[in-house]
């Protein structure tokens, strides 16, 4: 009687998992989330929070889970690991973004009177000009999955170094050639250029924290899967 009620139950089991297995959403081939890579990283997805400009959860963020083309998770590896020869670690507010994230944001730059962070994150640009100034864009390199937003960490503290600028500050105080920050501040934007730049990592000149991987696999195609 035991061994029916055992195969019963093996039988049970097997059926669950076959079921939370099928009913999961696996990431689409290529990608892969990045923790199962670099499992030590910090990451702080700023649009699953209300910690941005929006001022709220945007639109296809389901989790505090960063996800890349495995080619940009293997190449962040590298750049994690020599800096944490040096007592440093990196921190990743945003890598894939599906495109209906970017939708939100397009959505939200017609909303004139929505200024709610204006203050924090754009207080000399009027919204009315985060599209002319290139600031809000409808399509994005973080849909096409190699794109990514960091900063360098203290290994000691966990605090992020001094880059001169907030993330996501929307000005030239962002430029990663603005001249008007003190030399510790450059250093700290010249140490992320330099090990992001010798492994493979190309910036976007407007934001510091901004890289997509050179070669990326994906370069034409934006996706919109959730982040979850």
């Amino acid at each position: 009687m035991r061994l029916k009620h055992n195969s019963i139950l093996l039988v049970f089991v097997v059926f669950a998992l076959a079921f939370t297995k099928q009913d999961s959403s696996p990431l689409p081939e290529g990608f892969v989330y990045v923790k199962t890579i670099i499992p030590d990283l910090d990451v702080e997805l700023r649009y699953f929070t209300t910690n941005n400009f929006v001022g709220d959860t945007i639109d296809g963020y389901k989790s505090n889970k960063l996800i890349l083309t495995a080619q940009a998770a293997h190449a962040l590896k590298l750049v994690h690991d020599e800096l944490q020869m040096q007592n440093l670690c990196l921190k990743v507010y945003d890598g894939y973004r599906p495109q209906q994230a970017v939708n939100h944001f397009v959505e939200w730059a017609k909303e004139l009177g929505d200024t709610i962070n204006k203050q924090q994150y754009y207080p000399k640009v009027e919204k009315r000009n985060l599209f002319n100034e290139g600031y809000i864009a409808s399509k994005s390199g973080h849909s096409r999955g190699s794109t990514l937003d960091l900063t360098i960490t203290d290994g000691n503290t966990g605090e992020p170094l001094d880059m001169g600028s907030p993330y996501d500050f929307f000005g030239e105080e962002s430029w990663v050639a603005y001249q008007g920050i003190s030399e510790t501040q450059k250093a700290n934007r010249e140490l992320l250029q330099t090990v992001m730049q010798k492994h493979n990592f190309r910036n976007y000149p407007n934001e510091w924290w901004h890289f997509t991987l050179r070669w990326e696999p994906f370069p034409e195609t934006y996706f919109d899967f959730l982040v979850e």
